[in-house]
């Protein structure tokens, strides 16, 4: 049994009601739904969440909200892998049995249900507890500099100042989008970003994690150019 899970509480600061603010016409949260279903992989794709309205919208997009999630899965410093294992529990305690569980967060717009099916493929061959979507961080990183309370430059990473930038180690970052993992390594809580998982590669364009207005506005016009050119 494969199960979505699409994580959405209430409590945005940094953008207000981020999880169904109008993204591209639609709540934003309704991009993940609907690429969920598209791939036709998913015996549920449940919606967590501890709001009623946000319940409410994901029914609309035919998302399942079987439970409100409890306020202490809700706060600042409720992690991942502690909702999707609540929700994991939860579908046990009513008779039900995932073997796999995909995690997307409201806020993935730009997830593709290719992308999903093909890492779904990829942590199937067995190797990996995790398979998520990353993508690749400019070089110049490793360059990079802090400034002192003085105003002197200091360098981040002093090993690199005289490498050149094509033999700087290639880096890469969560894209912030989803997360495979086998039902049993979310209710171990494993680590994630480990030698037991491996990646989706996203191209940087598709790979906006949205926390300000600032990535908002940024991902709005990136979505609406996609959109515009039917490559999604």
């Amino acid at each position: 049994m494969k199960i979505a899970v699409i994580l959405a509480r209430s409590k945005s600061k940094r953008v207000i009601k981020k999880n169904i603010k109008i993204f591209c016409g639609k709540p934003i949260i309704a991009w993940p739904i609907l690429a969920a279903r598209k791939t036709k992989i998913f015996d549920r794709i449940i919606v967590s969440t501890d709001d009623k309205k946000i319940a409410k919208i994901a029914r609309k997009y035919k998302a399942d909200t079987p439970f409100l999630r409890p306020a202490k899965l809700a706060d600042d410093f409720a992690g991942t892998s502690e909702v999707v294992a609540h929700a994991i529990n939860w579908l046990k305690n009513h008779g039900e049995h995932p073997s796999s569980v995909c995690c997307l967060y409201a806020t993935s717009a730009f997830a593709k249900p290719a992308d999903i099916t093909q890492a779904y493929n990829l942590m199937n061959l067995g190797k990996w507890n995790f398979v998520f979507s990353a993508t690749s961080l400019d070089a110049q990183i490793a360059r990079t500099f802090k400034l002192t309370r003085t105003g002197k430059v200091k360098m981040s990473y002093p090993k690199n100042y005289n490498k050149r930038t094509q033999d700087l180690t290639k880096n890469y970052r969560d894209a912030a989008q989803f997360y495979w993992g086998w039902s049993d390594s979310w209710l171990k809580k494993k680590r994630i970003f480990d030698k037991s998982s491996s990646i989706l590669y996203l191209p940087k364009w598709r790979a906006v994690d949205i926390d300000t207005l600032e990535d908002w506005k940024f991902a709005e016009i990136t979505k609406k150019a996609i959109i515009s050119k039917k490559n999604f």
